[in-house]
């Protein structure tokens, strides 16, 4: 008989789930965040006294490490300085609004607010995380959803969805979300950075 220990373990798939909370003060939220801060997997979001509580899929994580991983070799390839910097804490600084982006970027150089934030979506939710990055004064944000990606410019009147980034106007986003949605992340790396260095060459 074979051991109890040794047998194949029945690993169950989180799904991602949403939860929202109304008419929470600054002060609440902060003594939410911070007990949710250190759990693996849990996400928080704050605007206008609206909390969004998000746990991570598995799904949601893949995506998001391959829209890294093939963002990071397009700024390797193209020679463009950058810092990642992750899923930073961003915002309160009027205690109006606050979230933690699935990635972020600086471009050039290492700044307080990065220039580039990624939301990946499998399920919507209903604060307006757009608003959230604008009122921190990011420059610009993607956001995958449904195997397309959205740009959006951020600016202090609001947001514009514009068709190629203003940030990497070089970057051509078709090819991009081809390997964004590849099944096989190793695949994707290798055939995306070989596309990106046959475009260069015919520049």
């Amino acid at each position: 008989m074979t051991p109890k220990l040794l047998e194949t373990p029945n690993i169950k798939t989180i799904a991602e789930q949403r939860i929202t909370l109304s008419s929470v003060t600054w002060q609440q939220y902060e003594t939410l965040r911070s007990i949710l801060y250190h759990i693996p997997g849990v996400r928080t979001a704050y605007l206008d006294g609206e909390v969004e509580i998000l746990t991570l899929s598995k799904e949601h994580e893949k995506i998001k490490s391959q829209i890294s991983r093939l963002l990071d070799t397009y700024l390797d390839e193209a020679g463009i300085d950058f810092y990642r910097l992750g899923s930073p804490t961003m915002g309160g600084g009027d205690e109006s609004a606050s979230g933690e982006p699935d990635e972020s970027y600086c471009i050039g150089e290492e700044k307080v607010v990065p220039d580039l934030v990624i939301e990946v979506i499998i399920s919507s939710g209903t604060l307006n995380r757009r608003e959230i990055f604008r009122r921190m004064g990011v420059k610009e944000a993607w956001f995958w959803k449904n195997s397309q990606l959205s740009i959006y410019h951020l600016q202090e009147d609001g947001d514009q969805k514009i068709s190629r980034s203003q940030l990497l106007p070089n970057l051509d986003v078709n090819l991009f979300l081809i390997y964004v949605n590849h099944p096989d992340q190793k695949v994707a790396v290798r055939e995306f950075r070989a596309a990106i260095r046959q475009q260069m060459q015919q520049l």
